[in-house]
């Protein structure tokens, strides 16, 4: 499955301490992700390969009880080599693998 959205860039706060930054996958495109068949590992997590800009690279998207969509981490390197800032819109191509 193939997912392409744009959605604002946040910081998880519930630990000041740690510099987690996501993006949260919008409701029509998570309710996609949610019919998809999980795999037998914990959290509800589901493989993904992400491009943003012209940086490519493999995570997980994890179920958010808080947003009731899906969260998608976006790393350093990734924040940095495309210049991203809080609050501001990122334009995401997410397709699933490994199902």
């Amino acid at each position: 499955m193939q997912l392409t959205f744009t959605a604002p860039l946040w910081r998880w706060t519930a630990r000041q301490d740690d510099a987690w930054w996501f993006v949260t996958v919008p409701p029509d495109e998570s309710d996609l992700l949610a019919e998809l068949p999980l795999p037998p590992r914990g959290f509800g997590s589901i493989r993904v390969e992400v491009t943003v800009g012209s940086t490519t690279w493999r995570t997980s998207v994890f179920p958010s009880d808080e947003h009731k969509a899906y969260v998608l981490p976006m790393k350093k390197q990734v924040r940095t080599a495309e210049h991203l800032e809080p609050d501001q819109p990122v334009p995401v191509r997410l397709v699933t693998v490994d199902l």
